[in-house]
């Protein structure tokens, strides 16, 4: 074994990201002063939580953290992937949060990827899993992934501070992806949504569903807003109430919204444990998430502000071809992702404004990344 060269990085920002590009493009890393001035410093539960994922989904990948976890070094091994994986995400940070890379390596695995989560389903802080089945699943398939075998099903729901939610996710294998041409928002034809509630009353639903229905059916007549009040185990451990909303375009394009209510978690309260705050009102959380959606839409751009970062990356993960897509305004997170994507794989991306739409054109020649561990049959 000759010496492992590493690439070199610091800080905490966008661990999730580097070890995702870190493992599809075999490139070692060493992370250094991971939150080293923090009052807790080194990795979060919902970080460590991550690096045992990909463990668990990948052969033959070394992870070495030091005592005071503010130094990771990552070898990434080969996306075994495989069926009735479980993994237990905690209760820091929500499913959504796993499941974005997890789908990304599970195209490039060696086998099909079933795997079950358990966590919390849906929060304020990261896309929930509706949202994930509604708007992330289908924005996979416009770069050739078959939509045989790309499932989530939700099979129990959980909120912070305890979670108690669990769904499984399928994922196929591909060659490789296609590159696209994605840049006609089109018109909104539908908005489709749907409301959950845990361990609260059912009645919570209709109030939310009854606010953003005011604000849409002024502007169109085609919304549907279905209910899922869960009950007994499959309602987790805490109680809470949320919607995801999503509108559809008439050139396929979908983009969506979405936030929960519940109790914080420990370390997001700074109050005492006695003194529980008040939660927003549902008819508040239905107007609010009606009008986020609103805006998300008069932004323009094929896909909304949280999937801008994916996006890119599936563009630069496209074969040698050229992609170009149309985004509304640059979210940060997204801009953050086009310069790790440069780092890793060697891509750049052509940014042109379009002052006439307010929106942004995005045209990269893919990395060309190849699925070589898959089996051939």
């Amino acid at each position: 074994m000759g010496k492992v060269s590493y690439m070199r990085l610091k800080g905490s920002q966008n661990l999730r990201l580097r070890l995702l590009l870190s493992t599809l493009s075999s490139t070692p890393i060493l992370i250094e002063d991971i939150r080293a001035d923090a009052t807790w410093p080194g990795l979060r539960p919902h970080e460590v939580s991550f690096l045992r994922l990909l463990e668990r989904v990948s052969d033959d990948c070394v992870v070495e953290i030091n005592e005071t976890g503010t130094k990771l070094k990552y070898k990434p091994g080969i996306v075994m992937s495989g069926r009735h994986l479980i993994h237990d995400c905690g209760t820091s940070r929500s499913i959504g949060y796993f499941l974005e890379p997890l789908v990304v390596l599970g195209l490039f695995g060696k086998k099909p990827l079933s795997i079950r989560l358990k966590g919390i389903t849906n929060d304020s802080k990261d896309p929930s899993v509706d949202t994930f089945r509604s708007t992330t699943l289908p924005m996979l398939k416009q770069f050739g992934v078959p939509s045989e075998g790309l499932d989530l099903k939700i099979e129990s729901r959980g909120v912070p501070p305890h979670g108690g939610g669990q769904v499984i996710l399928s994922v196929p294998i591909v060659d490789s992806l296609k590159a696209i041409t994605w840049i006609d928002e089109g018109m909104v034809k539908r908005i489709r949504g749907i409301t959950f509630s845990t361990r609260v009353s059912s009645q919570f639903e209709n109030t939310m569903i009854h606010a953003a229905r005011g604000i849409f059916n002024r502007l169109l007549p085609d919304v549907h807003i279905f209910t899922d009040h869960k009950a007994g185990e499959q309602a987790g451990k805490s109680p809470g109430y949320g919607i995801s909303l999503h509108a559809e375009t008439t050139s396929g394009c979908v983009i969506s919204a979405d936030t929960a209510v519940s109790y914080a978690r420990g370390e997001d309260e700074g109050e005492l444990e006695d003194e529980k705050k008040e939660l927003s009102p549902p008819g508040d959380v239905g107007e609010e998430i009606a009008s986020a959606l609103l805006g998300e839409i008069e932004q323009g751009g094929v896909v909304d502000s949280t999937h801008q970062g994916l996006l890119f990356l599936l563009c630069a993960l496209c074969p040698q071809d050229v992609s170009k897509v149309r985004v509304g305004k640059l979210a940060p997170y997204a801009i953050e992702g086009l310069r790790h994507i440069r780092d890793f794989l060697g891509v750049k991306f052509v940014i042109k404004p379009d002052p006439s739409t307010e929106t942004v054109i995005l045209k990269c020649v893919g990395c060309g990344l190849k699925n070589l561990s898959r089996k051939v049959s």
